[in-house]
């Protein structure tokens, strides 16, 4: 009787813990379950707010070409320089308007509106997104590019409550200054001269042959009125501005007098470096014998950069 009891209470612990194993599995199971949608959302999220990260900056882009473009513009319809660029931009970024009126080209361009785009890709997987506390800013790096940074905080919330997703963002992108107009040409011929900003293909001006000096490159920068770098001159966003001054991401081209003329405004007899051409100052200038109508000073050591120190005679 013993032993039956004995083979009854071992029969019954396997039976416990023959459930207890498999209400444990079954409970693992179902958790792991219940995790299962929360996980593909997460997912589905994470992918969304990585195409959000990389959507930013192409918005940013268009945006930013089309404010620099209307200001632009506008100054030289009015034949005006930009008094305030920074404050400019962020009345057309902000509120599609210019100096308080309306402009079209914005109509899309503007923060709502990007905003509006981004959350009309959001309920496509079921999430709303806000962009909060945007703030703006324009400034340049290195002479050939413009930098717009909007640093923005990114909510983005699954509209069943499972996930959401905070974060602050700061977003970059470049717009090149190749191919927007010089407005200190424009502005300073009254409007005749529209000169375009292109970024000379040479870093040698004058190079030595069998024959001796090779002035070809320097003549096609001069006749083209090509730009390159400099720290003496004023920068993309100074020429907006009519702001004169150098600066570490400064441009500099040489007027061609022959484009003057074609215009019928006479050439000045000075420096053709532009930011001092179409300034009041006027240092010592050089005429250059081997090319015409060129003429140079030394204030910023123009005839070294240039390669003519040898051959500058002055006026």
């Amino acid at each position: 009787m013993v032993l039956k009891n004995k083979r009854s209470m071992i029969f019954t612990l396997v039976i416990i813990t023959i459930l207890s194993f498999f209400i444990i599995s079954y409970s693992a199971y179902s958790i792991i379950q219940d995790r299962n949608p929360i996980n593909k959302r997460i997912t589905t999220l994470n992918n969304f707010v990585t195409s959000v990260e990389q959507d930013l900056p192409r918005h940013l882009f268009i945006s930013g070409y089309r404010a620099i473009f209307i200001l632009q513009k506008n100054s030289l319809n009015t034949n005006t320089y930009i008094t305030n660029l920074e404050d400019s931009f962020e009345e057309l970024f902000f509120n599609g308007t210019i100096n308080g009126e309306i402009n079209d080209l914005m109509t899309d361009g503007k923060f709502s509106s990007i905003e509006y785009s981004l959350n009309r890709d959001a309920s496509k997987i079921n999430a709303n997104i806000s962009l909060s506390n945007p703030k703006i800013s324009l400034d340049q790096e290195d002479p050939w590019n413009l930098r717009f940074v909007l640093n923005v905080t990114i909510l983005i919330e699954d509209k069943s409550n499972l996930v959401i997703w905070n974060r602050s963002s700061s977003i970059e992108s470049y717009i090149p200054i190749n191919n927007f107009l010089d407005s200190i040409y424009y502005i300073e011929t009254f409007g005749k001269v529209s000169q375009k900003i292109n970024q000379t293909p040479y870093t040698t001006f004058v190079s030595t042959i069998v024959s001796g000096p090779d002035y070809t490159n320097l003549a096609s920068h001069f006749s083209n009125s090509y730009y390159k770098a400099s720290t003496s001159a004023p920068s993309f966003m100074n020429r907006l501005q009519g702001n004169f001054s150098g600066n570490q991401n400064g441009i500099e081209s040489l007027v061609y007098p022959q484009t003057l003329i074609d215009f019928g405004i006479s050439p000045k007899q000075k420096s053709v470096v532009d930011y001092i051409y179409f300034s009041s100052n006027n240092p010592q200038a050089y005429t250059i014998p081997t090319i015409n109508n060129l003429i140079l000073d030394d204030q910023d050591n123009h005839l070294t950069i240039y390669n003519v120190s040898g051959v500058a005679v002055p006026i």
